[in-house]
């Protein structure tokens, strides 16, 4: 477990559960993988738990959110400024009816929501939520991201191609077309800041910004930024780029025909995978964990780290509100005309910069 320092009340905490455990096990005699499999469920169970509450805060957050960009008040009738709401609409569906069509495909119907929302989950393994509070250190942290958060092109089109829906059909193949094409220059937007660190760990690019915010990344890299951004929000399917849930073409895309949990399963990964994006331009651009200055280090490393990602969640609600959905031709030439080219640009200046300096 790593050192206490201050400021880091809950790795302090960690640390006993660490050692409670580990007594327990040398008592009993038992060997050293029952420990690891311990720690890796309890692991799991906390990512899942603060996961979960992650999702029901950003839902009542965005309702907030747009109630006050439209000029009202938005949920405010259970529990303090609504509250509760979203709390309640998750025991409603918990209640409701599994619809499933007679004619669609059951067991691929099934497994749709599981795959999107286990994908979201596993991208989570390698976040590093504070100094110290990485759950699973790996060295190419990055690549896996990457790799897992593509399984959701997987879980989209067995969703549309399941309902046995036409509607939900096209929703499916226009979402996996979109998602496919902006994967191009959001991987290419992040080879900036990988030639800038020399490393693919998600730590690794936090510790090469250092502790002075005119250090991160964000800097020489704003045109990368603006790029991950970009092609972040249309992977997230938000406006102005949600064709795939376009209403009035699609009447609500791929999850048409889901009820209950399982279309709740859609949109609670649709808003951890925006947490998701948040989390993952904080370490590449915005220094992670860290204060702005060192002065400001008394206050705990998973705050800011938190702070941080919210803002960049607030952005991301900021767009949805504000602009209009684009067009399908223009969405895609907008990938391949605009940010692709923008991308390598980015690459190759970066890497006239590392060269020269």
């Amino acid at each position: 477990m790593p050192e206490l320092s201050a400021g880091l009340e809950l790795i302090g905490f960690l640390q006993w559960v660490y050692n409670i455990i580990a007594s327990i096990i040398n008592t009993l005699g038992l060997p050293q993988i029952i420990l690891n499999i311990v720690l890796m469920v309890l692991i799991c169970l906390a990512i899942i738990v603060f996961l979960a509450l992650m999702a029901l805060f950003l839902i009542w957050w965005e309702r907030k959110v747009a109630a006050h960009f439209q000029d009202r008040l938005g949920p405010m009738m259970t529990g303090w400024h609504g509250w509760l709401q979203t709390v309640a609409d998750a025991l409603k569906l918990l209640q409701k009816e599994d619809i499933v069509v007679a004619s669609a495909d059951r067991k691929v119907h099934y497994w749709a929501p599981v795959v999107v929302f286990t994908a979201c989950l596993m991208a989570f393994v390698v976040i590093p939520f504070g100094k110290g509070l990485s759950p699973s250190k790996v060295n190419i942290g990055i690549l896996y991201i990457l790799a897992i958060t593509s399984l959701t092109v997987i879980s989209l089109l067995m969703a549309g191609w399941a309902s046995n829906n036409k509607y939900a059909l096209l929703g499916g193949m226009r979402s996996a077309a979109q998602i496919v094409s902006y994967e191009v220059p959001l991987t290419l937007s992040i080879i900036g800041v990988v030639l800038m660190s020399g490393t693919l760990s998600m730590g690794g690019f936090i510790e090469a910004q250092g502790p002075y915010f005119w250090k991160w990344y964000i800097w020489p890299q704003i045109l990368g930024f603006a790029i991950y951004l970009s092609a972040a929000t249309a992977e997230l399917n938000r406006t102005p780029f949600d064709l795939p849930e376009a209403e009035q073409e699609l009447v609500a895309g791929f999850n048409i025909e889901y009820s209950g949990m399982k279309f709740a399963m859609f949109f609670l990964a649709e808003f951890l995978n925006m947490f998701l994006v948040g989390a993952v331009a904080t370490t590449l651009f915005l220094g992670g964990w860290q204060p702005p200055l060192p002065g400001l280090s008394f206050i705990p490393s998973y705050i800011w780290f938190l702070g941080k990602s919210l803002f960049i969640v607030f952005v991301i609600m900021w767009f949805k509100w504000t602009y209009p959905r684009l067009r399908v031709d223009h969405l895609m030439a907008f990938a391949w005309k605009v940010l692709l080219p923008l991308a390598f640009l980015n690459i190759i200046l970066t890497a006239v910069g590392v060269y020269i300096f």
